[in-house]
């Protein structure tokens, strides 16, 4: 893995995040059955989404950086990008449809997991 895959990685959960709030805070509000708790619930899922992008553009930012081991980098990138797909991406689908996606409910705190060990990889 290279410093431009976190750089990509960071990209995309940047750009999709602002997509991702502008619809939670216009086009969900429109949506029959959406709860203010549903909405909260999205808004808590983007937020954390847009705290991973910036944590990987530091941690693009820092690639070079002899502070860090470069093992230690890839791995937190990585867990950092697979927790917050699993975080968000679980929570955006429960809001969605909570029936269908039902199976995704115990992924959401895995995510959560996979995001803290992706802070701690950065020490280890």
């Amino acid at each position: 893995m290279s410093a431009s895959f976190i750089l990509k990685s960071a990209a995309f959960l940047g750009a999709s995040s602002v997509g991702l709030c502008a619809f939670g805070a216009h086009g969900l509000r429109g949506m029959q059955g959406i709860t203010e708790r549903q909405i909260e619930s999205w808004s808590t899922a983007s937020r954390y989404q847009q705290f991973s992008a910036l944590a990987m553009l530091s941690l693009y930012a820092i690639s070079n950086s002899p502070a860090i081991r470069p093992r230690n980098l890839k791995t937190s990138a990585v867990l950092m990008f697979a927790g917050t797909l699993m975080f968000s991406g679980s929570i955006y689908c429960l809001v969605l449809n909570r029936e269908r996606f039902r199976f995704m409910g115990p992924i959401t705190p895995l995510g959560g997991l996979t995001l803290i060990a992706g802070w701690v990889a950065l020490v280890l």
